[in-house]
């Protein structure tokens, strides 16, 4: 009979935020948006501009922090994930209605010399604008 090693049992993995409750989970609305245009914000050298197509029939503008990450051409025409409840924010002078969904290897703070990959959160095939995420 093989004996059993010794080593402990792995870490769980550090949680960076509190728990919630579903009920906590289930306000957030997660919807699909595609990218009509994308543009350099004005006031800020890492956030982009992005028009947004969310189904609802009115643009969307929100300003992502990709700046570095993406290039205007390769962000229009792509469908991404989006909080479409979040309250409008002013960020730079410029209204942003909702937060695009990404992640990311390292933190937002890490050191400014750090390689950090960032990687927008999308649909696998295709699904109209609008299309809840569940």
């Amino acid at each position: 009979m093989a004996e059993a090693s010794a080593q402990p049992a792995p870490a769980a993995a550090p949680t960076a935020k509190p728990m919630i409750t579903f009920e906590d989970f289930a306000k957030v609305d997660l919807r699909v948006a595609k990218i009509v245009k994308a543009e350099f914000h004005p006031s800020a050298d890492r956030l982009f501009r992005l028009q947004l197509d969310d189904g609802s029939g009115t643009p969307r503008q929100i300003c992502a922090g990709i700046r570095g990450y993406y290039t205007p051409e390769e962000l229009v025409g792509q469908s991404i994930i989006i909080v479409a409840n979040l309250a409008p924010r002013v960020i730079r002078g410029e209204e942003s209605r909702g937060m695009l969904l990404a992640a990311s290897d390292a933190p937002k703070d890490a050191a400014p010399d750090a390689q950090r990959k960032v990687v927008i959160l999308m649909p696998r095939s295709d699904i109209a604008p609008g299309a809840t995420v569940s």
